[in-house]
């Protein structure tokens, strides 16, 4: 049977292997804490390295001495950037 969706929830439902749950329970007690603070905690850990690495570019030294060069000196605007600066509204 579905459930309603419920607005203003800051509970999140989880299924567990009992397998997994005895692992992380077992992880819960060595550092002394309760379930709930342990799997934020770590749950935001590997939040920040995904968004990390999803909105860091990272670029080879040559790379980064050609995007310095670039910004030092920029190139011309071709016939398409005047064209597109062109259309924008005035």
């Amino acid at each position: 049977m579905p459930r309603a969706a419920v607005e203003n929830n800051s509970r999140v439902a989880l299924r567990i292997r009992p397998a997994d749950k005895a692992r992380i329970m077992r992880a819960v007690a060595l550092e002394h804490t309760d379930l709930t603070d342990f799997i934020l905690r770590n749950a935001l850990l590997a939040a920040e390295v995904v968004i990390e690495q999803a909105e860091r570019v990272m670029l080879s030294e040559r790379d980064s001495l050609r995007v310095l060069e670039l910004l030092e000196n920029p190139p011309l605007p071709n016939a398409r950037l005047i064209a597109a600066a062109h259309a924008l509204p005035a």
